[in-house]
């Protein structure tokens, strides 16, 4: 029961009364593979040298131009072209909150296909924005004809396009992306490709991004390796990225965030060879997933594998106890009936998901 008063009720917004506030799952003494964090830690040398470098900052000021140091490696880092620039977020989270603030004129709206990242569509109705969801086809391939419509009946203001997809894991067909890519511009829209999954991609759109004046690339150190330390950035344009940059809190960034990020960009050969081994270790976990029966793996281009299972809830709940915890994506979406969204581990903690998964079935 409430105990805030009616009265009160009535000054927060009937939707977001009615909302579920995004789940985190209880994690204690589970492997964890539930949220496609990268299971490595830091050497025990360079946890040594972050703290030591952290310990020393000034946190009784305000976050000052060394923020700029962090966004220069970071284009760098990225291969980012000529004439663009580069904003920072707290995680991806803020970026995509502050896309949809910045775009909110009368009758906006996003349009993204499904299933896909779920805060697209969050921040769009705690903004006030339509969105418009458009399904994949059964095997997660982008609908073209179903998107050009969309396109064409509801002009949205933002397309997203997650490359790779979360939770389905796979990039998308390039001629079906670059037809949405020019529709989208055709009729004054702006495109949002989502790279959070970069790492363990084949591809990026950044060879692409500079034949379109209407695209921004998001990108994301979580899934570089730095989860816990809520840092997004948004590549575009320069004239356009000003215009957003100009809805973000002036200090979004603490000094704690972009120091750790510089840190590990310094040392990025370390994060390298962690994500190759996640990709050595995907490789591994989709061939031993095949082989199990009722099974169904599909192919993975992020950190995670999307496997279709007999009886998801059971299969779920039977891994749990194994002290094994995944995602439970079955009810997010018609098209995920009986998945089970895995995230790739260490070589060990794979061994401990097919084991509980195996006994599971």
């Amino acid at each position: 029961m409430s105990n805030v008063s009616p009265q009160l009720m009535q000054r927060i917004r009937q939707d977001v009364q009615s909302m579920h506030a995004y789940a985190i799952q209880d994690s204690v003494g589970m492997v964890k593979l539930d949220a496609m964090e990268n299971p490595h830690r830091l050497p025990a040398d360079l946890q040594k040298a972050l703290g030591e470098r952290l310990g020393a900052l000034a946190l009784n000021r305000y976050p000052d131009g060394r923020v700029n140091d962090l966004r220069a490696a970071l284009a760098q880092h990225a291969g980012m072209p000529d004439g663009f620039d580069i904003m920072l977020g707290n995680g991806s989270d803020e970026l995509i909150s502050l896309l949809a603030m910045a775009c909110d004129v009368p009758g906006a709206s996003i349009l993204a296909p499904l299933p896909g990242f779920v805060m697209y569509a969050m921040s769009a109705q705690l903004q006030g924005l339509a969105f418009h969801g458009v399904p994949l086809t059964a095997d997660f391939e982008l609908d073209e004809a179903a998107m050009l419509a969309a396109i064409a009946e509801h002009k949205p203001s933002i397309i997203y396009l997650a490359y790779p997809n979360n939770p389905t894991g796979n990039l998308w067909n390039d001629d079906t992306i670059e037809k949405i890519v020019l529709a989208q511009g055709a009729q004054g829209g702006l495109v949002v490709m989502d790279e959070a999954y970069q790492p363990f991609a084949s591809k990026s759109y950044m060879d692409r991004i500079t034949r379109h004046t209407h695209v921004l690339l998001m990108r994301t150190l979580s899934k570089f390796g730095l989860a816990g330390v809520r840092l997004g950035y948004m590549v575009g344009p320069k004239a356009l990225v000003a215009e957003i940059d100009k809805v973000r809190p002036p200090y979004n960034i603490s000094v704690l965030n972009y120091e750790c990020a510089l840190f590990a960009l310094e040392h990025a050969e370390v994060f390298a060879a962690q994500a190759k081994d996640l990709r050595e270790q995907r490789a591994r976990l989709l061939q031993a997933l095949a082989a199990l029966p009722g099974v169904t793996p599909f192919p993975s281009e992020a950190n995670m594998v999307l496997a279709r299972v007999p009886d998801a809830a059971r299969i779920f709940e039977g891994m749990k106890a194994h002290k094994v915890l995944v995602k439970n994506v079955s009810k997010m979406h018609p098209l995920l009936a009986n998945c089970l969204r895995l995230t790739v581990g260490t070589a060990a903690e794979n061994d401990q998901l097919l084991a509980a998964l195996k006994a599971s079935l």
